[in-house]
């Protein structure tokens, strides 16, 4: 590796996409320790230049020899460029945290949750998998009742934002919104069905075999993975809104033993990543326009299912950036745990 992990030299692949651009904003506003920054991306970003910590820095392009001297690889560039690019990052010494798809499921890769599962950080082989975000904004807060009381089903249904559809997604809902408010005509592009006051099943694969979406398939697979538990029953319904950055999801959860409200309250009250907002008498719950631009998932309409007789099934609605905790922030607490235990595993040795 080209510097100590103490203070590592750090890329960027993807670095002016929506998700790199909020990498590049959470390594600043947190004060990432490196010691060195290099920009990557396609051709077409050559040129350009992007401000960090006071500096414009150039933007390369990405290349075979993009990682010499690299000890950290942030990826959020696509599946196919990870599946190139990630195994020569690994092979010039680099530990790659990777955004896509593409090594989840790896039985090789850990797939982390730095609230959840930090522990399998440890496992690395070079590559540690960042999951979906629909997962991670459903399970930050179900963690914390899962370890005291064990979740055996889990129903949810995603409101999605453009977001994760990219920066192009994110622009065709402010064009085509613009355009139908002039009374215009607009041709969606970048999505499949018109956007602007409208939703519709998100826009992946359905398998005709289940019926379910590429999107819905991989938080059921990717939850079962985070959580540890094969046997976990979920189902889901993931819809994309016109709604610019921050997912939102209804979920249904039933536990081993009763669980009651007040439960709930106390186990997510100081929950690391959590905000409880729960405001009955105002009916002031968690909203995309409150949970866009910081980095916890607010958690609220807490009220016990009253479709199941046992007391076992809680009912709630949460809400997160998912350009930040969904994709930039979860990575970025990722390298930050790499930093942690290489310095504690250096004092341990002094």
């Amino acid at each position: 590796m080209g510097s100590s992990l103490s203070s590592p030299s750090v890329a960027i692949v993807g670095a002016t996409g929506a998700v790199g651009v909020e990498i590049l904003k959470c390594l600043d506003e947190r004060d990432f320790p490196l010691s060195n920054l290099r920009l990557l991306a396609s051709p077409r970003s050559a040129g350009k230049t992007l401000s960090f910590r006071g500096r414009a820095l150039p933007v390369e392009v990405l290349d075979e020899n993009s990682f010499k001297g690299i000890d950290i690889a942030l990826f959020s560039a696509g599946g196919s460029t990870s599946r190139k690019f990630a195994p020569i990052a690994v092979d010039h010494g680099a530990i790659v945290v990777d955004n896509s798809s593409a090594f989840r499921m790896d039985t090789s890769v850990p797939l982390v949750v730095p609230e959840i599962n930090e522990g399998e950080i440890g496992a690395h082989k070079g590559i540690i998998a960042n999951p979906n975000c629909a997962a991670i904004i459903s399970l930050v807060p179900l963690w914390p009742i899962h370890r005291k009381n064990r979740v055996t089903r889990l129903i949810l249904s995603t409101y999605q934002a453009a977001s994760g559809a990219g920066a192009a997604a994110m622009d065709e809902l402010v064009q085509s919104t613009r355009a139908y408010l002039n009374g215009e005509t607009y041709e969606n592009k970048v999505l499949p069905h018109p956007y602007a006051f409208n939703l519709f099943s998100h826009n992946t694969q359905i398998d005709p075999a289940t019926g379910y979406n590429d999107e819905e398939t991989k938080v059921i697979k990717e939850s079962r993975k985070i959580l540890g538990d094969t046997d976990i029953r979920i189902n889901i319904t993931c819809i994309r809104v016109p709604v610019l950055r921050a997912h939102a999801i209804s979920m249904t959860f039933e536990c081993e033993k009763p669980i009651a409200p007040d439960e709930v309250r106390a186990l997510l009250a100081g929950a690391p990543g959590v905000k409880i907002v729960d405001d009955v008498e105002r009916n002031y719950f968690p909203m995309p326009m409150d949970a866009q631009g910081q980095g916890d998932v607010l958690v609220g309409r807490i009220r016990q299912d009253v479709s199941d007789p046992s007391g076992c099934s809680i009912s709630m609605f949460v809400a997160g950036d998912q350009l930040l905790k969904g994709a930039a922030l979860n990575a970025v607490q990722i390298a930050e745990r790499l930093v942690e235990r290489h310095v504690a595993e250096n004092l341990v040795e002094a």
